[in-house]
């Protein structure tokens, strides 16, 4: 074969192939077969009137070209001019030229059938197969030549060869063997071989990868094998990936995406394609397919896993559609639209688009209708998830109609509804309708509503059970529900967990496990948190259960260093301090609140949490917690019992010496401790309140103010206040609180402190010159409330700015 085939011959363009193949072969060859312009074997022989014979392509476009250039028609070998372009026919000799044409080839494929083995040589192997794909091209009629010889299997054994030339001219030669024949198709896909050309496409960058999907393109031209690629592992996502790779050769790319449009064919291919990140076919289908189409898209459409920004799309493409089978399809239709639906109703954008598609009214009439053509309660649960995916989004809920009169969802009637409908169901639907209360509840412009409804309803009591609910998932929902709610009803929620029942204890277990930290826990404990600060009750009965205690423990072993860069430590410490914190309001009625706070020295807490940097929630507490603290300092000093005078000192007064007792308060002239009596004056609370005076937060600056007024306060020696501020460098940031004005309350306290600090003849004559102060104080003089008004009037008396003589308000005491 080798001798018969030029060896030297270069594998380069097609045109070399279809010389070199025409020009080499077995039969002798005669000069007549010859066409004199090309110089190549005759297809179609014609005849010119002199008798002249070439192939009928060559001498036409001879013609043409004396045509264009406006020469007269002349013998391509004679140059003698010519009467007439007929062409004759010459049969005979093209019957003989076929005759010799089909011998010839005959042998040169039986050649190149020997040589399709792995003992040949590989140059041999190359050959052969160029060959095949020579006379597969030259007439299409050969590729049944090609399938009678058995060509095609020994085809697909190169592509086992070690070589990577042969495996890509297989790959090549087997893709023009079947090209537009079906049953050369059906035999290549018999077996592995579909497999096989498959793991080709894992070949990164390389010939064998492009000719791999040139080939599958051509196979998937058939229907009836879009099936079988589809099936084999891999497939569809190696191309899927191929169609977006910005590496790819662009015409690759443009095969894979030919290839994948095919496949579309197959139902299984698409759902496969939606699976691997190709969802348009998927929702084309669920557009345009049968009814059972239909539901098989919308089925699989819920079992996806879907980025948000799918979400969207697919809620934009479909939603309208799946809206309408949700509304009148049968009850396998209905069930396959409502578990699209919670799919992609699961992020904020997307359930944006549902609604403005119009998925409120049929959703609500889903979840309330009875009777005939009802849901079944699996599909309400859906319905019920669905409905709490929507109203987590940030839409305008209460401006949408779900029924007659214009009723919305947060109507006072539908809120009856849905309480009344997780008064009466299982534990998995309770648990989403309360998710959806906790949605309307999250919004200012919807919570009062609900608020509203729930109590005309009486609900309370049943919704505060449901923290016992064994079920976590339904506590969460239920807990933050009664979060959302303690805002605006907290005494309804503290009464009804103030009861025998066993509701705050089991809250306590929920905050105090020590399990970590978990989401149902930080809710758990701002639930509390939000709950009256001052209702003596709870706080009593908290006491009595031992809550605080544990509370204690937990903000201790948090700032020793447990649990830091969990998710909800935050939230949960910030709650923890807070439900800490309500134990002092209430010391002047309860000793036992006394008693906790001095066995557990929660003053020096306090102070710590005081450095809390970037939890202004805890600062701000904490700052409040001492400011009760510090209150009842003067009620727990223990002043000094002074001897009885002697009988000379009666009798001769001037005997009399009052006798010098050392230690004492010089805030509260008696026995002080932080410990025992909550003064600031110890463990440096003084400095680290003033600290908080420059506060971003007007909020930490207030609590931190009134701490610090304490030290001011009728009972105490406010001179000896003055100076302890003095010395913690706290005058200045406090006539700066003044000055800056950033609330009505700031500016409120802030006047009642500058006004005390003013009492001190040397800070008012110092401060006297100050015309920003001066100004400040005019600025309340003249605007703020009654009582404020009072106080500022006191404040520019002490600077001069307002005579003595001039009582502008009557003496309030």
């Amino acid at each position: 074969m080798a001798e018969s085939w030029d060896a030297s011959y270069d594998p380069g363009s097609q045109s070399e192939d279809s010389y070199n193949f025409e020009r080499f072969h077995i039969e002798p060859i005669y000069d007549a077969f010859v066409c004199p312009l090309t110089k190549q074997v005759m297809r179609d022989p014609v005849t010119l009137e002199n008798g002249q014979t070439f192939d009928r392509e060559a001498i036409e476009r001879w013609f043409k070209e004396c045509r264009e250039r406006g020469r007269k028609l002349i013998c391509p070998l004679t140059q003698k001019e010519l009467k007439s372009a007929d062409l004759n026919p010459s049969i005979a000799l093209r019957n003989t030229i076929e005759e010799w044409t089909a011998r010839n080839e005959a042998a040169q494929l039986d050649m190149a059938r020997r040589s399709l083995n792995t003992t040949s040589p590989e140059s041999d192997v190359l050959q052969s197969l160029k060959y095949v794909e020579y006379i597969c091209r030259k007439n299409r009629s050969n590729k049944h030549v090609v399938r009678n010889a058995e060509l095609i299997p020994m085809i697909v054994d190169t592509l086992k060869s070690s070589n990577r030339k042969v495996r890509c001219k297989a790959l090549e030669t087997l893709k023009f063997v079947i090209e537009e024949d079906v049953d050369n198709k059906a035999i290549l896909a018999e077996g592995d071989t579909v497999r096989t050309i498959v793991k080709f496409l894992s070949h990164e960058q390389s010939k064998e990868r492009e000719e791999a999907v040139a080939l599958l393109h051509e196979l998937s031209k058939s229907e009836a094998l879009c099936e079988k690629i589809g099936s084999i592992n891999g497939a569809i996502l190696i191309l899927v990936g191929m169609t977006s790779s910005k590496s790819e050769n662009i015409l690759t790319v443009e095969m894979a995406e030919r290839t994948l449009e095919n496949l579309e064919k197959c139902d299984n291919n698409v759902l496969q394609m939606a699976k691997n990140g190709r969802l348009q076919p998927l929702l084309n289908q669920l557009l345009e397919g049968p009814p059972e189409t239909k539901l098989s898209m919308a089925s699989s459409l819920g079992e996806l896993v879907l980025s948000s920004d799918v979400k969207v799309h697919v809620a934009s493409t479909v939603g309208s559609s799946l809206i309408d089978i949700m509304r009148s399809g049968n009850i396998q239709s209905r069930e396959a639209a409502l578990k699209a639906l919670n799919q992609i109703s699961s992020c904020g954008p997307s359930s944006k688009v549902l609604i403005e598609a119009g998925i409120l009214p049929p959703l609500v009439n889903d979840l309330f209708t009875v009777g005939t053509n009802h849901l079944p309660m699996r599909l309400k649960e859906v319905a019920a998830t669905i409905l709490a995916n929507i109203v987590s989004s940030d839409y305008e809920i209460e401006s949408i109609p779900v029924g007659p009169d214009h009723r919305t969802l947060v109507s006072e009637d539908i809120v009856h509804s849905l309480l009344h409908l997780i008064s009466n169901t299982g534990p998995a639907i309770e648990c989403k309708l309360l998710q959806v209360l906790v949605g309307l509840t999250s919004s200012p412009a919807t919570v009062l509503n609900v608020v509203t409804a729930i109590k005309s309803s009486g609900a309370t009591t049943s919704l505060v059970q449901f923290i016992e609910a064994p079920q976590k998932d339904l506590r969460v929902a239920s807990i933050k529900l009664l979060q959302n709610l303690s805002r605006h009803m907290g005494q309804e929620l503290a009464n009804a967990l103030r009861g025998t029942v066993g509701q705050l204890g089991s809250l306590i277990k929920i905050i105090t496990e020590n399990i970590g930290i978990t989401e149902e826990q930080a809710a758990a404990v701002r639930l509390l948190a939000e709950l009256p600060e001052r209702d003596l009750g709870l706080t009593r009965q908290m006491l009595d259960e031992g809550a605080f205690q544990q509370i204690f423990v937990r903000v201790v072993r948090i700032r020793q260093g447990e649990a830091r860069g969990i998710r909800f430590v935050t939230p949960y410490l910030e709650g923890l301090v807070q439900v800490l914190a309500r134990v002092t309001f209430v010391l002047a009625e309860e000793p036992d609140a006394i008693a906790f706070c001095r066995e557990n020295n929660l003053a020096a807490v306090f102070i710590e949490l005081l450095q809390s940097n970037g939890l202004d929630n805890v600062q701000m507490v904490s700052a409040m917690a001492l400011e009760n603290l510090s209150q009842e300092s003067k009620n727990l000093t223990k002043l000094p019992e002074l001897p009885p005078p002697g009988v000379c000192a009666s009798i001769f007064p001037c005997f009399s010496k009052q006798p010098v007792i050392t230690g004492l308060c010089r805030l509260h002239r008696g026995t002080c401790s932080l410990k025992d009596t909550f003064c600031l004056l110890e463990g440096q609370a003084v400095e680290k309140l003033v600290a908080l005076l420059d506060h971003t937060n007007e909020k930490v600056v207030e609590a931190a103010l009134a701490a610090i007024s304490t030290l001011l306060d009728d009972g105490v020696d406010i001179e000896q206040g003055v100076m302890v501020l003095c010395e913690a460098e706290g005058i200045k940031p406090i006539l700066d609180v003044l000055l800056e004005k950033r609330t009505d309350n700031l500016r409120r306290r802030a006047v009642w402190a500058v006004e005390r600090l003013l009492r001190t003849d040397d800070i008012a004559y110092e401060v006297s010159g100050d015309p920003n102060l001066s100004t400040a104080l005019v600025d309340a003089f003249q605007h703020a409330d009654y009582r404020t008004r009072q106080i500022a009037e006191r404040a520019l008396k002490h600077v001069d700015k307002i005579p003595n003589f001039s009582g502008v308000f009557p003496n309030m005491g």
